[in-house]
């Protein structure tokens, strides 16, 4: 009887989880369709099959690396410049998984896809949650996060480009998710260090290049960082040693 009572237990958590995370990505689906439906209107505008285009979500599932490979295919550029381009501006990531590796589920598949999925909104949506919550929703809104992003881009594929001859200029809306996002979760936190070093590498990195702008402005964001981090939590010399 109390190993029933605990299967159903667990089966009302795991659906609590789930309606949950739907939930929570909503928010993030308000931002997605619009920006995905965009990406597979100019993925189409610029030729890319549409396979291709619906695979770029199902793989690759980064919206700024997306965008920016779409003129780079256009243009025929080698598989290894895509991918260098593709891993600098994705390299933001990896500060993404540090604060949250605690939190991932403890299933190895699972796990791994949560590290694949963990895109900028997953990540402002999983921060803005408490943590006695984290571990059991991420699987959810990281799920959920992407199957709307591949939706819109399906759904952008299949108005062409009639959408992009009325609207121009659509892949400003992924700036636009971006630059929401980054307000709700500043209105949450209200943390000005990451705000003060995106503006000064910026315009550190804009003095010396404009060809490696973005490259450069990560690197720059990435030692501020670290520096910081020494600098708050400085290792004290001979500490743990007898």
């Amino acid at each position: 009887m109390n190993t029933q009572s605990n299967e159903i237990n667990q089966h009302q958590a795991q659906r609590y989880q789930w309606v949950e995370g739907f939930k929570k990505s909503l928010a993030v689906a308000m931002g997605y369709l619009p920006a995905g439906i965009a990406f597979g209107v100019l993925a189409q505008v610029a030729g890319v099959p549409v396979w291709a285009t619906i695979m770029l979500s199902i793989v690759l599932y980064a919206g700024a690396a997306q965008y920016a490979c779409l003129p780079m295919l256009s243009a025929g550029l080698p598989i290894g410049n895509i991918a260098t381009n593709i891993a600098a501006i994705n390299l933001r990531h990896v500060f993404y998984g540090m604060p949250l590796l605690k939190y991932l589920p403890k299933n190895k598949i699972a796990k791994t896809y949560c590290l694949f999925a963990l895109t900028d909104e997953t990540f402002s949506v999983m921060t803005s949650l408490p943590n006695e919550s984290r571990q059991s929703l991420i699987l959810p809104i990281s799920l959920f996060n992407q199957s709307w992003w591949v939706l819109a881009s399906a759904i952008g594929v299949l108005i062409g480009s009639a959408l992009s001859d009325l609207v121009p200029h659509l892949d400003f809306a992924l700036v636009c998710l971006f630059a929401i996002l980054a307000y709700e979760q500043f209105q949450s936190i209200k943390r000005y260090f990451p705000i003060g070093i995106a503006v000064v590498a910026l315009i550190i990195a804009s003095l010396f290049t404009s060809s490696w702008l973005l490259l450069m402005a990560i690197t720059i964001c990435m030692l501020m960082i670290l520096a910081r981090g020494f600098w708050t939590n400085p290792i004290t010399a001979g500490g743990g040693h007898e």
